[in-house]
């Protein structure tokens, strides 16, 4: 049979030392407990004396474990803080960014109808009948530049109209569809414009160079009159646009003319008018009067 591994109690000292130590705690407790039963019923004064005398004993002891409980609350107080403040922090992030959307929304309002107030000003001083429309997108493959509107057939846009926005001309239409139509810009390299300074009529033609710029050439023959920042508009020859509307400002001077960049840039832009297309006034005929001939006076023979 093996040997028992454990020992009772009576066979280690320290576990004897243990045991007497409970039970001295345990009589004195006793007699303690005794003893204010005993002050309590006979004597209320000596009573009061001890329970201050085992006060002040238990004193550090209370002390030191109401320090540890609000050592311990504190800190179960500053880890829901800290959870509440983080998601405080989220509640405010989301807030913020809520109103960082309504600001911008309400900044592209504040501009679009800034915007739609310039057109409908400009659409009053038209004498003929316009359209407007929205600019769905533009495109620059090579040397081809054109636009997409949201206004078609059923609106009434017709090929060969000419798109202006207010500031300034955009192009004309070249292919209509049922709800949209294609706008050939002019910056493109087929769409020439008849074009004149404003400072003193020059006129000249603006051809479009396929890179969002436009090449403007003048009418006269020499060196290039046109310099830098001059601004041109159109001059209405030819009929189709309109004239006064303004195309561009000179930015340099090229070897086949000046270098111009567009007025209106469709990156940029949002609505546009659809105007018909101008048509020049004819000539107004001058009468012409015959001068009655003199009569050669009669010489008699």
């Amino acid at each position: 049979m093996a040997p028992q591994t454990s020992r009772r109690p009576g066979f280690s000292r320290r576990a004897q030392f243990s045991l007497f130590l409970g039970y001295i705690v345990a009589v004195l407790g006793a007699l303690v407990g005794a003893l204010l039963l005993v002050t309590a019923h006979f004597d209320p004064e000596g009573h009061n004396a001890v329970r201050a005398l085992l006060g002040d004993l238990a004193s550090p002891f209370s002390s030191a474990g109401r320090t540890v409980v609000r050592g311990v609350a504190g800190v179960g107080d500053g880890i829901g803080a800290y959870i509440n403040a983080g998601s405080k922090n989220r509640a405010m992030q989301a807030e913020l960014k809520a109103s960082r959307t309504r600001l911008i929304a309400g900044e592209n309002a504040l501009h679009e109808n800034e915007r739609l107030r310039g057109l409908l000003k400009l659409a009053q001083t038209e004498t003929g009948p316009v359209i407007a429309a929205r600019l769905i997108s533009s495109t620059g493959e090579n040397s081809r530049r054109y636009a997409m509107i949201d206004k078609g057939a059923f609106n009434g846009v017709t090929n060969g109209e000419p798109v202006r926005s207010v500031d300034g001309l955009v192009g004309q239409v070249v292919q209509t569809g049922a709800i949209s139509a294609q706008v050939l810009l002019i910056s493109d390299t087929g769409n020439v414009v008849p074009v004149r300074r404003v400072t003193d009529d020059l006129t000249g033609l603006s051809t479009g160079t396929g890179d969002g710029l436009l090449t403007i050439h003048a009418l006269v023959a020499g060196v290039s009159p046109f310099k830098p920042h001059d601004v041109l508009v159109t001059s209405g020859a030819g009929g189709l646009y309109p004239p006064g509307i303004p195309v561009a400002v000179v930015i340099a001077i090229g070897r086949e003319g000046a270098i111009a960049r567009p007025i209106a840039d469709p990156e940029q832009l949002d609505f546009a008018l659809i105007e018909r297309p101008f048509v020049a006034p004819l000539p107004t005929p001058t009468t012409i009067t015959a001068k009655a001939k003199k009569k050669k006076p009669r010489v008699e023979e």
